[in-house]
């Protein structure tokens, strides 16, 4: 009889095909998934999975661990939340190629795009490396609890190639162009699994300039994408407002029907233009049925922020008496902040430089959500919302903030949804989760770490979609999660439970899945704070036949590694 490094026995196996669950013992050995069925042997781990989903470890490809993956080995909030394999590089945003002169460039470009702080990356970074491959060898010697992937990021190939002309958005020459395409070329060589790149005018230095590739022209990114025909499995990452929807498109569509590879783009529903994650959507449809391989990237629940006294952003921040306490330790700050004379000036002064998103957002009392309870509330109601709060209590809205701030020792949070959304409608989330074409992403781990928390969301989509709303069957749930987002990076020995496959598995109590609040804590390097978010009812997660977390709690199993971009197909 057959003997296994571990045994899950009872399970209800959800294998991420999309496949109905049935009820399975699965046997791992050496790392990997040995068999699946009944009176499979014995094990020197056997492990009760009665009453629990057994599903493949997660996959998230959008995650910005560029930074904290050179120094820290477990890759939270990420790793607390299923995922077992994560995507890092994106949005043209990393640290290399690099030369010691500008390193201080990409660190205030990462704070600026990604809010991380420059304390914590000037410390933390060990900068070993100045080119793309030393930068994956560096990340190669290093071990994790989830296995990391990386892009290539357009930001620092820019520099690397132009140096200031970068920084002041110059068209890159033909030299240019040709540099750049041997560094892709070399790094795609070395194992990075793409090219990433950002046109957004809401990705900015710290300087509050536009990022050295904003709208760099057309004929550049086409051939730096064309830079990825010969090499199996890369993908052309890119983030765009789509001032011209189907110009911007084609630059998508042309790199992927010129090489034959992937291209994905974030796709969200916009306030401002609510009908163009539709317009996208039907793009995605005529590009797939001519060939072309795009895929859109969502986030399953509203994009939004939170804000509070210990957060990157709150609506006094630019306040003049307040940025005069913004140096204080935390507990002090909280206790000037509630000296009576203290809040009268706060609340008396007008904003100094507001920050471009507090200037346009931050006086939308009717769109702010204050938590409250032991759970977040990611899909609010008009009646939680500030405005109404304030007004039941009869006093002006800003005022009603400042207090409710000061709250849990000044841990207090208000949510800020500004897109996914629109008018309280979860239509829109629907249809961006429920296409052939889309994967759940955007949870941004690493990145935003004052302002965002969304690596939570691939738990979301399970207790809301799933448990609650009942809009995704569990078995079409697990496959967004795990076998489409592998699949789209070519990572064809996970993503489902099958025998040889990596035994990356998660086992999960459904009814006593929960998201717990967001908590900010101050362990970067520096001091620095971001938020963290756990969940409860992820029993274990198992990665390479490795357990690293119980019952949420992480253990000191390390498994995981660089994954390099695959030569092979399925």
């Amino acid at each position: 009889m057959p003997h296994f490094d571990m045994l899950i026995c009872n399970g209800c196996v959800v294998d991420g095909t999309g496949a109905p669950p049935f009820v399975a013992d699965v046997a791992v050995l050496d790392g990997r998934i040995a068999a699946i069925g009944h009176l499979l042997g014995s094990a020197a781990q056997t492990i009760d999975a009665t009453g629990l989903l057994v599903t493949p470890g997660f996959v998230d490809v959008h995650t910005h661990f560029d930074g904290q993956a050179t120094w820290d080995q477990q890759l939270w909030p990420t790793s607390q939340q299923g995922v077992t394999t994560a995507v890092m590089g994106n949005c043209g945003v990393g640290f290399a190629p690099c030369r010691p002169e500008d390193r201080d460039t990409l660190i205030a470009l990462m704070e600026g795009v990604e809010d991380i702080p420059d304390t914590a990356l000037h410390e933390g970074l060990p900068w070993t490396w100045e080119s793309f491959p030393e930068y994956l060898n560096a990340l190669g010697e290093r071990r994790y609890d989830i296995d990391i992937a990386a892009l290539l990021p357009h930001g620092p190939l820019r520099v690397y190639a132009m140096g200031e002309r970068a920084v002041r958005r110059e068209s890159a020459s033909e030299q240019d162009l040709q540099t750049m395409q041997q560094l892709v070329q070399q790094g795609l060589a070395a194992g990075a699994v793409g090219l990433s790149t950002s046109r957004t005018m809401a990705h900015r230095s710290k300087s509050g300039d536009f990022t050295p590739m904003y709208q760099a022209v057309s004929h550049e990114l086409l051939q730096l994408g064309l830079s990825l025909k010969d090499y199996p499995n890369s993908v052309f990452q890119m983030i765009s407002d789509f001032e011209d929807t189907e110009q911007e498109f084609s630059i998508l569509s042309r790199v992927s029907q010129a090489t034959g590879r992937a291209s994905t783009l974030t796709v969200i529903q916009y306030p401002y233009r609510p009908q163009l994650h539709r317009e996208l959507l039907q793009l995605i449809t005529q590009a797939n049925a001519d060939g072309q391989r795009i895929t859109g990237q969502v986030l399953n629940r509203p994009v939004g922020v939170l804000m509070g006294f210990e957060c990157s952003l709150n609506p006094f921040s630019c306040k003049p008496s307040y940025e005069a306490l913004a140096h204080l330790p935390p507990a002090e700050r909280i206790h000037a902040l509630g000296d009576p004379a203290t809040r009268r000036r706060i609340l008396s002064e007008q904003d100094r430089q507001p920050h471009l998103f507090m200037a346009y957002f931050g006086h939308n009392y009717a769109g702010m959500y204050p938590w409250q309870g032991d759970a977040p509330v990611y899909l609010p109601q008009p009646e939680d919302c500030v405005q109404a709060q304030a007004d039941a209590a009869a006093v002006p809205p800003l005022e009603w903030l400042y207090d409710f701030m000061l709250g849990n020792n000044g841990q207090a949070l208000v949510y800020l949804p500004m897109a996914n959304y629109l008018n309280h409608d979860c239509s829109a989330l629907h249809e961006l989760l429920s296409h052939a074409h889309t994967v759940p992403a955007l949870g941004d781990g690493g990145a935003h770490v004052g302002t965002i928390c969304d690596g939570s969301a691939t738990t979301f989509l399970l207790t809301e979609w799933v448990r609650e709303r009942g809009l995704f069957s569990i078995e079409s749930a697990v496959q967004r999660l795990t076998q489409r987002p592998a699949a789209l990076y070519g990572f064809h020995d996970r993503g489902t439970l099958e025998a040889g496959k990596l035994a990356d598995i998660n086992l999960i109590d459904l009814q006593a899945l929960k998201i717990l609040p967001p908590q900010i804590v101050r362990d970067l390097p520096a001091g620095g704070k971001r938020f963290l978010q756990k969940a409860e009812g992820y029993r274990y997660t198992i990665k390479s036949g490795q357990i690293t977390y119980r019952d949420g709690v992480a253990t000191s199993a390390l498994p995981g590694k660089l994954v390099k971009r695959s030569e092979h197909t399925a």
